[in-house]
């Protein structure tokens, strides 16, 4: 059996200080103590009150922040900065929540109030963890932005990088098998359907073979678009005009002009 240890450790990836299961666990938990923070009510973190999830994260999420940094060989002496800077930005943070919630409500007819929203469209709960893990990319914080949009990708089949950027009055109807890529730009007041892809085309390889990382991989979607179901844009230089609606199932590498309506299935 020592044997076997020995060969286990020869092969795997391994860190000495960094994510383990638990502290996997503990993004999660970080993650509901937020989510119930903005929504009680709404969403539950382990039967806590609202003053008691706001003392939870204080006292846990430098920790957290800390282990990310870790596990990247990246010290941060300022992880309590981080976190207090965070928390303050709440009340900004459910203001753009508010404004989700009033698109989806007013984008669908089939929901019957705010609250309807909040508490059953997967839809915004992924957004809602987008958002939340949004904040803490942009912070620099590394791996725990992903483990939190890729429990909404397990829990919601969306899949949203948390480096994308996405503007005000966001919504997603039904939503599962949405891909929305890290360099994705999308504007205000943008509709998407279940199986949409905002995507990259075929990456670039080194002289090694291997795919460049970074750079501007995915498109550009202006402001009031809608794209429909099981469409799919690819690339960094494409971008979708303001006002401009993508039918089901279109297929688009190339850019199109604002208020064009796409009905074939290649552009």
């Amino acid at each position: 059996m020592n044997d076997l240890l020995y060969q286990l450790k020869e092969q795997r990836l391994e860190k000495g200080n960094g994510f383990e299961a638990a502290d996997r666990e503990a993004a999660v938990r970080a993650l509901k103590a937020i989510l119930a923070l903005l929504y009680p009510g709404f969403f539950t973190a382990e039967g806590r009150r609202e003053k008691e999830n706001l003392a939870y994260l204080e006292e846990t999420l430098p920790g957290i922040i800390r282990a990310a940094f870790a596990m990247s060989s990246q010290a941060d002496d300022n992880a309590e900065e981080i976190a207090q800077d965070y928390l303050l930005s709440l009340p900004s943070l459910l203001a753009a929540l508010e404004k989700d919630v009033q698109a989806i409500y007013e984008g669908d007819p089939a929901a019957v109030s705010r609250e309807e929203v909040v508490l059953c469209y997967p839809g915004f709960y992924a957004i809602a963890i987008f958002r939340i893990a949004h904040g803490f990319a942009k912070r620099g914080v590394p791996f725990l932005p992903r483990i939190m949009t890729e429990y909404a990708h397990a829990k919601t089949g969306i899949d949203i990088h948390p480096g994308a950027t996405i503007g005000e009055y966001f919504c997603i109807d039904h939503g599962t098998g949405i891909v929305i890529g890290e360099t994705a730009v999308l504007g205000d007041h943008v509709k998407l359907y279940q199986g949409v892809t905002i995507g990259a085309k075929s990456f670039e390889k080194d002289e090694n073979g291997n795919p460049v990382k970074g750079g501007r991989r995915h498109p550009t979607i202006g402001n009031h678009v809608v794209i429909y179901a099981n469409a799919t844009i690819l690339g960094g230089d494409t971008v979708i005009g303001d006002g401009a609606v993508i039918g089901s199932n279109a297929w688009i590498t190339r850019s199109v002009e604002g208020g064009r309506i796409v009905r074939e299935t290649e552009h």
